[in-house]
């Protein structure tokens, strides 16, 4: 009898297990079909929009070929006039063409005949002929972000000290609304922290806009209070003509206008601002919705000159100069160990050296200039702030978001509550997937309460990365994270990982620079410190994150121990870029391990977390 009644406790646990896999099976089968219709919808939009930009790209090849065309004609009579040119020189220095005009002229007063004469039969040199040119081929214009903004001073002086300094290359791309077009009137300062955030439009004048703007008619016009340029008269003080037709061509094609008060004094600008339909304002004196400054990411990062730093601190009128262009500011930046600033310094001045990861204070602090670079993205991005004006505007603000799909597997079931607890003090994260031991299927949704929670039973048949595989097919966030519960994850941690994705290039971001704690030695070790904000073989698995789509295509070995050295082999292989951001936020904990003791340096005996958490 007990046979028999265990025998069909052991048939319904099959048929559980089987029924569970079957319904696991069938989630994924609708997935696959939802993936596969949405694939099929974006293969039929693929397929419209290649077909527009194959007739747009053969539109503009007919245009250039007019153009040159045009162009090769225009050099053609240009020539033929410069030989009409030369002939007629010619014939006037011709021998008998002077003696005709000698005759002409002195045929009633013999002396000035016979002096014409004379100086008609004198030799005179004649005109060399014209030679056909070669017709220039047009420049393309290059329209990407940053293409013609770049550093021109490598040299600084300080003291009477000359530097030379390897400037910081200005990215050139992407933007982060390719679907929207601005125009866009502004300092330098401004044009720089916009060029990225859609397509943008500038250099055109009060004289040629009708002429400019509509080779791609824009969604909206941004005019800054500028202080210089061709449109300042226009803009300080009574509006000029050329604003004024400007507004009236957006208005007759329905552009939304944008004046946004950033400098000088408003009352200056306040005639010009009543012309526009929305008015933002970086002061909030003057009672316009406030629309500050914020960090731009592409170019106010903590990606490191070539040359490194100086081991100086300079005050804030050394760092900047006279008369350095935006770009020849960005390399300056990063120059110094640490800044000086006076006690008035603009926050936006102070938060752009900042997210450079520069010290602002007497002394060079890594953790204090870490935690203010994190607290400059944190005061608001400059993705952040034209969301807020599109917002104000009507237009949609579209664009990629950073939401974060964690991949934890518990394999020791004492190491539950610990693991959950890392992830359930992280932000951004959107979705946790959990292989575990049966409890967790009950504690996960309690301790992580906010976002959805999907569970998975462990199965000692699948190794590590076959299951870190399984867990990706249920991902949906653009991002995805895998965590190791036996590590310690500090409440940033994430955040500043996901920020790195604002301004590196990578598709794969993590630590090679980390702590490490060994707590049968109680020592505190940090793994190659020189690692920080650079394009590195590889980073360390369990701080490992990347976009989904490239996880899907480089996927996770069928292996245990070591799964993540044989996913960085293959990124090398397949040209996949992975970045190492910085050394804080993550402290990685084992009982004993010989190769961190040999491949770290030695940090003190004690707790790890006062270093790595802040």
């Amino acid at each position: 009898m007990g046979t028999e009644l265990e025998s069909t406790r052991q048939a319904l646990r099959d048929a559980i297990a089987q029924a569970e896999h079957a319904a696991e099976l069938a989630r994924l089968l609708d997935a696959a079909q939802a993936r596969l219709a949405e694939a099929e919808q974006s293969a039929e939009e693929a397929r419209t929009l290649a077909g527009q930009l194959n007739e747009a790209e053969q539109l503009l090849e007919d245009e250039r070929a007019a153009a040159n065309k045009l162009r090769k004609e225009l050099a053609e009579q240009r020539y033929q006039a410069e030989v009409a040119n030369w002939k007629l020189s010619s014939i006037k220095v011709a021998r008998w063409s002077r003696l005709g005009d000698a005759i002409k002229t002195g045929k009633k007063n013999p002396v000035r005949l016979a002096k014409g004469l004379r100086t008609a039969a004198k030799p005179v040199k004649r005109p060399v002929a014209p030679k056909r040119k070669p017709v220039a081929a047009a420049q393309v214009k290059d329209d990407r972000p940053g293409a013609a903004f770049q550093a021109t001073t490598s040299t600084r002086t300080i003291g009477g000290a000359s530097f030379k300094l390897k400037p910081f290359r200005v990215p050139t791309g992407p933007n982060t609304r390719p679907h929207i077009t601005a125009a866009v009137i502004a300092d330098p300062h401004a044009e720089a922290l916009l060029r990225y955030e859609w397509r943008q439009t500038t250099g055109f004048t009060p004289r040629d806009f009708a002429r400019v703007l509509p080779i791609e008619v824009p969604h909206l016009l941004v005019v800054e209070s500028v202080t210089q340029g061709p449109w300042f008269e226009e803009i300080a003080g009574e509006p000029g003509e050329g604003l004024r037709a400007l507004l009236a061509w957006c208005s007759e094609r329905g552009i939304k206008t944008v004046f946004w008060h950033t400098q000088g004094d408003a009352g200056q600008y306040a005639a010009t601002a009543g012309l526009f339909e929305y008015r933002f304002s970086t002061d909030p004196a003057t009672g316009w919705p406030r629309l500050p400054f914020g960090v731009q990411p592409r170019v106010h990062n903590p990606l490191p000159l070539a040359g490194g730093r100086m081991d100086r601190v300079l005050t804030l009128e050394q760092l900047i100069g006279d008369n350095l262009t935006y770009p020849d500011v960005l390399t300056s930046y990063r120059w110094p160990a640490s800044v000086e600033c006076p006690p008035r310094t603009p926050q936006w001045r102070l938060a752009e050296i900042a997210a450079c990861g520069t010290s602002i204070g007497p002394d060079p602090d890594s953790r204090r200039a870490h935690v203010a670079l994190r607290r400059a993205y944190a005061s608001g991005t400059m993705t952040e702030r034209v969301d807020e004006l599109l917002e104000a505007v009507g237009l949609p603000s579209a664009r990629a978001t950073l939401n974060v799909s964690v991949l934890l597997p518990v394999l020791d079931p004492a190491l539950l509550e610990h693991g959950l607890a890392q992830v359930a003090r992280q932000s951004g994260v959107a979705q946790v997937i959990v292989f575990g031991p049966p409890e967790a299927e009950l504690r996960a949704p309690d301790v992580l309460a906010d976002v959805e929670v999907i569970f998975r039973h462990l199965d000692s048949s699948r190794s590590t990365g076959a299951m870190l595989a399984r867990g990706l097919d249920l991902c949906e966030a653009d991002l995805v994270a895998v965590m190791d519960p036996r590590d310690v994850y500090g409440m940033h941690y994430l955040n500043d990982l996901r920020r790195a994705f604002q301004f590196c290039t990578a598709d794969i971001v993590g630590k090679a620079a980390f702590y490490a704690h060994i707590r049968k030695a109680q020592a505190t070790l940090l793994k190659q410190p020189d690692a920080e904000y650079s394009y590195l073989p590889e980073i360390a698995g369990a701080t490992l994150l990347a976009r989904r789509n490239t996880l899907r295509e480089v996927g996770f070995p069928d292996v245990s121990e070591g799964w993540d050295e044989v996913m960085m082999r293959q990124c090398r292989t397949d040209g996949v870029k992975v970045f190492s951001a910085d050394r804080f936020g993550y402290v990685r904990v084992r009982d004993e391990d010989r190769w961190l003791l040999g491949a770290a340096q030695l940090v003190e005996y004690g707790s790890a977390e006062p270093h790595a958490l802040i």
